[in-house]
Formats: C-alpha cells, structure tokens, sequence
C-alpha cells in the first residue's frame, strides 16, 4: 500500500488536488472533514466550550473564529483537542482501507503535526499568499481568519524540505490537473 499525504498551506489547491488523485479509485481521507464530524460530537464540544470558556456552544464554530482571529493561544488549546482525535481517525481510516494499492490523505497541517513518517509521498501544493487569500475570500472566509491560519502554518518556502513533490497552483484548473497528471504517472 502506497500513503500519499498532501499538504499546502490555507487555499491552495490540496482539496482539488487529492479528488483527482483519487478520483474514484483510490480511498481519500480528508482532515477537514474529519475535523468537521468531530464537531458535532457532543462530548468534544463540550470540552471545547470548557478549555476555550464558551458559553453558549451551540455557535460554537463561530464563536472560536472570533476566539482565535485575537488569540493565538486559544488556537493552541483547540488543536489539543482536535488533533488527536484527528489522528485517531485517520489510523482507523489506514486500518479499515489497509489492503487497497493506495491510500490519499488531506491534511494541511501535516508538516506542522509532525506526522511525516506515516507517509510514503508527501505532495505539497504551493500557491502566492495574494492567489490564496482571493481564494479564501470568495468561498466565504474573513481576510482576519486567514492572516491568523496562515501564520499558523510553516511557510511554504520551508515546507519543501520535508516533501518529496510540489505542485504550484497558481495558474488555471487544466494546467494544475495537467500537473498533478504528472505526479500520478511518477508515483502511482
């Protein structure tokens, strides 16, 4: 089995990315929707609200935005909950897909999670700060959200040391699925 681990900063590409290598074939573990499902366990909720001092968590995605737009820290604390149960996810999804040729992970803070090791490729998709910010901010996102992830994360720049290939998206879908063509005949 092969365990392909892409990474990138905040708007990159990686979500696109990991749906073409994929595509229909190829299991796809996705950090963000795991983080998403792990959101609406009420335990962990619960213990949010009390390690962030939340009050009413029924908004609670919204309230810790505004929680970490002004605090790094309370960033930290979130990360000590969901990372783990992240990673707990991720080695059941390894187990239950463990006899497929290959495995495709999102996960944007793999450099930054120090889980290198659980991988056989690392693909990190690049993009400039100003084509990722648009990005952001068209799906939706605050401009404050996005300074405060992307300083959350270890630059591109030295990202590149830890993975075995990059793709820079900075130009349009065709090329980009032109490029990631090339990966897939290299690797896969």
């Amino acid at each position: 089995m092969i365990k392909i681990g892409i990474t990138g900063s905040i708007a990159s590409g990686k979500s696109l990315v990991a749906k073409i290598i994929a595509g229909k074939k190829y299991p796809l573990f996705d950090a963000d929707q795991a983080v998403k499902k792990i959101y609406k366990n009420k335990n962990i909720k619960k213990k949010i609200a009390k390690h962030l001092k939340i009050e009413n968590n029924s908004k609670l995605k919204k309230n810790i935005k505004e929680l970490i737009k002004d605090n790094k820290k309370m960033l930290k604390k979130l990360e000590r909950i969901i990372h783990p149960a992240v990673r707990k996810n991720m080695k059941y999804f390894m187990k239950k897909n463990k006899k497929k040729k290959l495995l495709v992970f999102e996960i944007p803070l793999l450099i930054e999670s120090k889980l290198m090791s659980n991988f056989d490729i690392i693909l990190l998709i690049s993009s400039s700060k100003k084509l990722r910010l648009r990005r952001y901010l068209k799906k939706g996102g605050k401009k404050e959200i996005f300074i405060t992830l992307n300083l959350n994360q270890i630059p591109q720049a030295r990202k590149n040391k830890f993975c075995d290939y990059k793709i820079t998206n900075n130009k349009s879908i065709d090329i980009l699925k032109k490029s990631v063509k090339v990966f897939i005949n290299r690797y896969v």
